[in-house]
Order: structure tokens, then sequence, then C-alpha cells
């Protein structure tokens, strides 16, 4: 894997920071080359023509594949023929097995009613209740911080993974979660770098009984999901029962039922859901804050901005701040664009379709990668660049709806998005009130692709 050079020394960077990322190959993967990549670190496979032409087609391994990052096309696939787009097996088998038959992984009717289901536990309102204690939890994080001796190098992406999780525990679960952060942190880890990454038999489209390695290293992960879930359920059923449970996510879940049908979810459903949210729901809000003070900390002009603006945060109701706090939320933003949590979308085509200049064959691989998209040189004005002001009030109104795609889009936009948003905002604002993070000199870090897009190795900053 071929890497870009950290432009961050002046001198080397005329029109502001580069960070780092994979350079785009210039001539196209042989079959094992590219099942190789796939497999290391799907980012770094795609050629410079993705990120200049509105859509690549192409027989790969995986099939007849079409890369789409035309805004109108992605509206298209996701929006307005959604049905003929359902989620592809291949994005299933990876994801299937950890997080069973969840929100993200469900298709079809079940989809559909679990969605209904949820729907009403992320209401504006729902969310913006949460707000107290995710400041709570988001001092406490600081407050750590604070407390390394200055000069000392901290874990921050340990830290992100511990607030995000701390958060979702006490919002969502009313500290309901027996085993702590640190616990679900390795394992989270451990599904993302066995199970969550692309085994080549998935590829082949090989069928399901020939046993995969990912399998078997990834076992420990899932079974400490499952056997943790499982209690969580247990005890909260017994409060339940007993009229003491609190009125959180979890006994929501529990005693949700479809407004359409009257059904209620099943333990199995629940449980997935829940496995859910705390892998794919706090993972990627630790990652998008994680880079967003990687990229504050390499561009220290705009650190001290957020510092100001972060300084007045607490005169501000706290559901107002992801509005109220412009920059700070224009940060996370642009760290999402440039690292977008969720990479890559995939879906199979049912049917054959056209539309503009692009033929979609029937079972054809569409491949919508917010990566890609988020870069593309016909989309984006130094598409490669920390810009924040991009999202600031004024300019980001010129950004299509469809060319900047961090929590998805259309039906299956994901639920949680303004959860998400409030909490990084909080949470950023409460550590840049607190303390400062360097970046240590010589120190390198590259995104890597494991469902998520994680920065490897782990961010280690200076108590400054």
């Amino acid at each position: 894997m071929t890497l870009a050079i950290d432009a961050g020394t002046p001198g080397l960077r005329p029109r502001g920071y580069r960070p780092p990322a994979p350079i785009p190959h210039t001539e196209r993967l042989g079959a094992f080359a590219l099942l190789r990549q796939l497999r290391d670190n799907p980012a770094a496979a795609w050629g410079v023509w993705h990120f200049e032409e509105p859509f690549v087609s192409a027989r790969t391994v995986l099939g007849d594949t079409i890369v789409i990052s035309d805004p109108a096309a992605i509206r298209r696939v996701l929006v307005e023929n959604v049905g003929n787009y359902p989620k592809d097996d291949l994005q299933r088998r990876v994801l299937k097995p950890g997080l069973g038959e969840g929100l993200l992984t469900a298709e079809g009717e079940t989809w559909k009613r679990v969605r209904r289901t949820l729907a009403p536990l992320f209401t504006p309102r729902m969310v913006d209740g949460f707000a107290g204690i995710m400041l709570e939890r988001a001092r406490k994080s600081a407050d750590r911080l604070a407390a390394a001796p200055r000069g000392d190098l901290v874990n921050v992406s340990a830290e992100m993974t511990r607030v995000t999780f701390d958060i979702l525990a006490g919002t969502l679960f009313s500290d309901g979660i027996v085993s702590g952060a640190d616990r679900f942190g390795e394992a989270v880890t451990g599904y993302f770098d066995t199970v969550g990454r692309l085994d080549p038999l998935d590829a082949l489209g090989l069928p399901d009984w020939i046993p995969r390695l990912s399998w078997f290293t990834g076992r420990k992960s899932i079974s400490f999901f499952e056997a943790e879930v499982n209690r969580i359920i247990q005890r909260r059923k017994g409060e339940m029962a007993e009229g003491i449970a609190p009125a959180d996510l979890l006994t929501a879940l529990i005693g949700a039922a479809d407004p359409e049908t009257g059904i209620g979810l099943t333990d199995e459903e629940v449980a997935a859901n829940i496995i859910t949210f705390i892998t794919a729901g706090h993972e990627t809000t630790a990652n998008a804050l994680g880079w967003a003070l990687f990229l504050l900390a390499k561009h220290p002009d705009q650190r001290e901005r957020a510092e100001r603006e972060a300084a007045g945060a607490l005169n501000l109701p706290l559901a107002e701040w992801p509005d109220r706090l412009p920059f700070l939320r224009a940060v996370i933003e642009e760290a999402m664009r440039l690292y977008p949590p969720a990479a890559t979308l995939t879906r199979k085509a049912l049917a054959a379709e056209s539309f503009g200049d692009i033929r979609i064959a029937k079972g054809a691989l569409v491949v919508i990668s917010p990566y890609v998209v988020h870069r593309h040189r016909k989309l984006w004005s130094d598409p490669d660049f920390f810009r924040p002001e991009r999202f600031m009030p004024g300019a980001r109104e010129a950004i299509d709806r469809y060319q900047y795609l961090p929590f998805g889009a259309g039906p299956r936009i994901c639920i949680g998005q303004r959860f998400a948003m409030l909490e990084a905002v909080i949470i950023l604002a409460t550590i840049f009130g607190r303390v400062r993070l360097d970046w240590p000199p010589r120190q390198v870090v590259n995104p890597v692709q494991r469902v998520t897009l994680r920065p490897m190795p782990e961010l280690r900053m200076v108590r400054a």
C-alpha cells in the first residue's frame, strides 16, 4: 500500500494542510492484487480514474461492478429507485456474523418493521433529552485528558472510544452494561480486524458451508457480544417485570411494537440491534472525533478558532450546540468528509436499469463510496485538503445533498444521525474548553478501512 506524504511541514502546504491518505493507483490492479488490497485496506484500492469520472464500470473478481460518484445517480440508487438496489450479499456476509439481523444488516420487510419500531426512539425531542448526560460524560473525558502531565502522550483513540461508549451506556442503556468501555473496545476492534474484513472466499462468492478463517479468529469477539447482550436483556426483563426499569432505549426496544402490525421485536432482534448500536454507533463517532482532533492539532490556526468558539459554549442551551457552534460542527463535518466513518456503501441491482449515460446490468454490484465521492475532483475544490470553512453557513448550502454522505442517504440513512452530531459537538467543545493536544513530531498515522475508517496506528497525542 502506497501512502501519501504527510505534507504537514511548513513550506510544503501552500494551500493548507493535506492530511494523509492512500495514493490512488495509476494502473488497474489484477485480480489477486485487488483481493489482497480489499482484504488489507479497501480505501487504498481506488484508482485515479475513480476520483475523476462520474461512474466507472468494470468486470472484476466481484463480478460486474459499477462505481457511482455522480450525485444525481446516487440519488437514483439510494432514493428514487431504492427498491431495485437492496444491500448485496457480500456486505451482509461481512457484517452479519457479528451484527445479526440488526438495523444495519436486515433487509426487506424485516428491516422495514425494525426501522418503524425504532424510529420513535430517535426523535429530536428524545435525542435532545440526552444532552445533559452527554455533557456530564464529556466533562469526565476532558478531566481525564487534563489529568495527564504536560508533555505526556495520551491515547486519544482509546479516550474517544471510552467517552462515546460511556455516553451510549448512560443514555441508551442507563448504565445497564456491566462490562466497561475497555472490554467492549477490545471486542469491537477484534471484530472489525477479523470478521469485519473482506474474506477472499466471500469476494469469490464461494458457498457459506466453506469455513472462513475470520469466523474462527473473530469468534472471541462475537461470543463476548452474545453473552454480554443476553445478560443485559435478561436483567432488564426482570426489572420491567418488577416495574423498576428505567425509561431508556433498552426498555423501549424490549417493549416496542411495530406501529403498523403491533408485532414486537424478538429477543434475537433486540440483541442484534443492541450490538449494532454499541459497535457501529459509538465506533463511528469515536473515529470522527479522533480524526477531528488530529486535523486540528495539525492546523494550529484552526484549532485556536475552535478553542475560542468552545469558550462560549456553556452560555448556550445544550441541544442547540450543533447549530450555535458552527465552526466546531464544520470541523466535525470536514473530518467526516475526509475520513467518512462508513467509507463504502454497496448494493445489488435486482433489474437492469439505464439513466443518463449509466447502464447497470441485472445482478451488478453497485458501489457508492463516500470516501471517493468526498474527494472527487469534479465535486470539490482542493478535495484532499482540510478546509472546515466548506461547511460554514453560507458555504454549506452550496453542497449537493448527494455529494456528502457521512450518514448515508435515503430510507436507510443512519437513524442515529442527530444523536451522533449532538454528541460529537458536545465532546469536542468540552475538550477544547479544557485541554490542548499537540501532534507528536515525526509520528505518522494512516486511514485504514475496517468497515469503519480507522486511524492506524492509534492516535497518541501530546498533552500540551
